[in-house]
């Protein structure tokens, strides 16, 4: 079998799986896939799709947005906007509000910059979500001083 332009992933899987000290066999059960399946993916003779990666990725506590890049799937620009995007939304100390107006600062910015700014299921990008409407109240509102 011919080998795929998927080596790098293979060799990153591998030095990812033995510093985690698993077996090839540990993290296939870990990750639902079969031994053989994910042997090939390391020999670089596989290319996984996204989900494979994103299961394979959880079971070694590792971002999937790092497996995606290097498997081709997603640009690393792409990922570092995703990954920006991800700790946004996931920090607990800010409500959602507050999440939303500052992924639009954000864009902002990235647009001002001249960068594209896809667009995310996740991501509310009306204006008037940054409308200061008498609902929000000053620990809602943005200060950019």
């Amino acid at each position: 079998m011919a080998s795929l332009n998927v080596g790098n992933l293979g060799e990153y899987l591998r030095e990812q799986r033995r510093s985690a000290q698993l077996s090839l066999r540990q993290l296939a059960d870990a990750a639902g896939v079969s031994n053989p399946y994910l042997s090939q993916i390391e020999r670089g003779l596989r290319k996984p799709s996204a989900e494979v990666l994103q299961q394979v990725a959880k079971a070694l506590r590792i971002s999937a947005e790092t497996l995606y890049v290097r498997a081709g799937i997603l640009d690393e620009k792409e990922r570092d906007e995703l990954e920006t995007r991800a700790v946004i939304l996931a920090d607990p100390s800010i409500n959602e509000r507050q999440k939303q107006v500052l992924l639009q600062i954000y864009e902002s910015f990235r647009k001002e910059n001249g960068f594209e700014t896809p667009t995310h299921p996740d991501a509310d990008t009306d204006t008037d979500t940054y409308d200061n409407g008498s609902d929000a109240g000053p620990e809602q509102a943005p200060h950019l001083s």
